[in-house]
């Protein structure tokens, strides 16, 4: 009988245990780097608040621009461009651990797929550093054909980084594995923003003087189609199913949604003014846009394609970054 009644309370148990829902997994924070006032706002995704300001200003030498946290989030790799620095953050203090050299006037930032390297765009040496994630130490740099890189984005399956050159007017094709640079794009104008589609085939690159993207056409290098976008536009980023592209226009205040299959826009949505550099949340229900003359980043929800809400950063934010999961 003693027997029975403890089956009973275990089966009870293992029921209860399978219809019990898992806990949610705590949603990663959106980090904005304040390129005047030299801060960093960290935004909670859930409740779209901002939850926590890093002031780096007097721990910088000025200008503040990409800010890219490690996978865990315990870790923040912040690009100052003045001192021509990476500055690495421990997130659980605050507190600078290092200081990594990243060529001469870096801006651009990028994490790779796998989370263990960091590419850095030096804008006035024409190179890209390379940066490990774990060690913070340099690992090799790059010379770009190009002059004056500021994007730097990796391919999803970690073989291409490309650069976006504003002074020539091209795009780089580095290929990581052999370490150097194969192949430079000419573009149609003042390339910036780059949006990798998850086949690691095509590129959507901003042309801020094009008013449009190019897509570039990786293994073949070279241009295949420019789609017309807003004004000015600067920051570019693919949905993580490679359906959309999202355009920011900054002389226009508005995101343009770019439907892949279709090759045309489909969707405008107003943000701030200046809008710059995106990041997508990891379900890509969100895209959160950085506003640079508003001190705001808007939130966009991706199924409606409108705007839901504007949160008050610091000054000038250059750009959103949303590590994806561990």
């Amino acid at each position: 009988m003693r027997k029975l009644f403890e089956m009973h309370v275990i089966r009870r148990g293992l029921l209860a245990a399978a219809f019990t829902p898992m806990l949610a997994l705590a949603a990663p924070h959106a980090y904005v780097a304040n390129q005047n006032d030299g801060t960093v706002s960290v935004i909670d995704t859930q409740t779209d608040e901002v939850v926590r300001t890093l002031d780096l200003q007097a721990k910088t030498d000025g200008k503040v621009q990409a800010a890219i946290a490690d996978r865990g989030e315990k870790t923040l790799f912040v690009v100052d461009a003045t001192g021509s620095k990476l500055i690495v953050v421990d997130l659980a203090s605050g507190e600078i651990r290092t200081r990594v050299a990243a060529g001469q006037s870096p801006e651009g930032a990028s994490i790779s797929p796998n989370g263990k390297q960091i590419a850095v765009c030096g804008e006035d040496d024409n190179l890209v550093t390379m940066i490990d994630v774990a060690t913070q130490k340099v690992l090799r740099t790059i010379a770009t054909q190009g002059k004056n890189p500021e994007h730097c984005e990796f391919s999803d399956n970690g073989r291409w980084l490309l650069t976006s050159n504003e002074n020539s007017n091209d795009v780089d094709i580095i290929d990581l594995e052999a370490g150097r640079s194969v192949a430079l794009v000419p573009t149609s104008g003042h390339p910036r923003g780059i949006a990798i589609l998850p086949d690691n085939r095509t590129a959507y690159v901003a042309q801020e003087t094009g008013s449009g993207v190019d897509l570039i056409d990786i293994a073949q290098h070279k241009v295949t189609k420019s789609i017309a976008t807003g004004v000015r536009p600067a920051g570019a980023i693919a949905s993580h199913d490679g359906k959309r592209v999202f355009v920011a226009n900054g002389g226009g205040g508005t995101v343009s949604v770019i439907d892949v299959a279709a090759g045309k826009v489909i969707a405008d949505v107003p943000v701030g003014k200046r809008a710059w550099n995106m990041a997508l949340t990891p379900d890509g229900r969100k895209l959160y846009v950085a506003n640079g003359r508003s001190n705001s980043v808007s939130v966009i929800d991706t199924t409606a394609l409108k705007t839901v809400k504007e949160i008050a950063v610091g000054a000038l934010p250059w750009g959103v970054s949303i590590p994806t999961s561990p």
